[in-house]
């Protein structure tokens, strides 16, 4: 039996990539860090499965880091643990760097110390591109626009300078925009597709946003989480890109997220000044706000992922419409049971307002 060993268990990633490797027959064990909210609603349907595992650890804590691979001794290690808001890295480069990059650091000196002959794995960026030229690819000069990026580039040569020195089997995925409905609301395809649900059911009225013309390559996360085993299942490490090929700005996002529930969007004025309103009725449904702008931003990103297509039999099954689709109708769906619950406990309350 294969023993896997998963850093951001908790997140969109680690949650998909568990459940793919406890179909292939593994043994998961996943480190997720202390806190005082519960943060496994997620892995919720698996936290019972016999093979599924959790540990307490952190990537700033190298000690613990060692100690557990050191207790694991896992075949593949996965590192999906970091700090991965673009914008937020900007507000604490400092915590992002540690973690982001610092922590790549303390995982490959643990393999290496102990000697453990696991596979690695490291969770790289399309975001280390910056605004190189598109269609980015394996080849493509890095050009890192954020304390993010720039930690991820200090982990990509990290990666790339242990498996040279050291004969360590790592490898860096550079993945591009994967998104599904376990995405974190705070990332913009399921912040609009939320808000999308919430207006139509009437708990809102627009969504504010900020720079609508970004480009990305958009993805979703559960064919991603394959590419990465695929990679760790090669002869010979090396880096690959994952990516559609395909891009789509935040504007078209939101008019497909919002085509959804039969509403068109019409876009008027410039800037900040900007708004999109409903063709049919005239109300606003979208506005800016440039406290949603980065300071440096990243405008064009597309990957070619030709080297996965051709070495590892890798392909993107899940196309950009259906992905919205799919977020979209999961956040209408957790809406509507939102609306329940609080109509039931709004019933209770006043049935025992009535008693007392």
């Amino acid at each position: 039996m294969n023993k896997a060993f998963i850093t951001g268990v908790t997140g969109q990633d680690g949650a998909y990539l568990s459940r793919f490797l406890l179909e292939k027959g593994y043994e998961v064990h996943g480190m997720q860090p202390r806190c005082e909210v519960d943060n496994t609603e997620r892995l919720a349907d698996i936290l019972s499965h016999p093979r599924f595992f959790l540990h307490a650890g952190d990537l700033t804590d190298g000690g613990n880091v060692f100690r557990l691979l050191h207790e694991v001794q896992p075949d593949e290690i996965y590192n999906l643990g970091a700090q991965s808001h673009v914008a937020t890295s900007f507000q604490i480069p400092e915590q992002t760097a540690n973690v982001d990059a610092l922590g790549v650091l303390r995982l490959l000196e643990a393999i290496r110390t102990l000697n453990l002959g696991a596979k690695f794995y490291q969770a790289s960026s399309s975001e280390l591109f910056g605004n190189a030229p598109a269609p980015q690819h394996e080849k493509t000069p890095f050009q890192p626009c954020s304390p993010y990026a720039a930690a991820k580039l200090y982990a990509y040569w990290m990666v790339r300078t242990y498996r040279e020195s050291y004969g360590i089997f790592a490898v860096n995925g550079i993945l591009f925009n994967h998104e599904s409905p376990l995405r974190g609301e705070d990332f913009v395809t399921r912040k609009v597709t939320k808000a999308v649900a919430e207006i139509y059911c009437g708990l809102k009225t627009h969504i504010t946003l900020g720079n609508l013309d970004a480009v990305r390559d958009w993805g979703h996360a559960r064919d991603y989480v394959e590419g990465m085993w695929l990679m760790l299942q090669q002869s010979e490490p090396q880096d690959y890109i994952l990516a559609t090929g395909q891009t789509h700005s935040v504007r078209q996002l939101v008019e497909i997220a919002f085509a959804e529930i039969g509403r068109e969007i019409v876009w008027r004025g410039m800037g900040p000044d900007e708004v999109g309103y409903e063709r049919k009725t005239g109300d606003i449904l979208v506005k800016i706000d440039p406290q949603f702008y980065r300071p440096n931003d990243v405008h064009f990103l597309c990957g070619d992922a030709t080297k996965a297509y051709e070495d590892l039999g890798w392909t993107p099954k899940t196309s950009f419409r259906s992905l919205i689709q799919e977020m979209l109708h999961s956040d209408l769906a957790q809406v509507e049971r939102s609306k329940h619950m609080d109509h039931l406990k709004e019933k209770n309350e006043r049935v025992f307002r009535h008693a007392a």
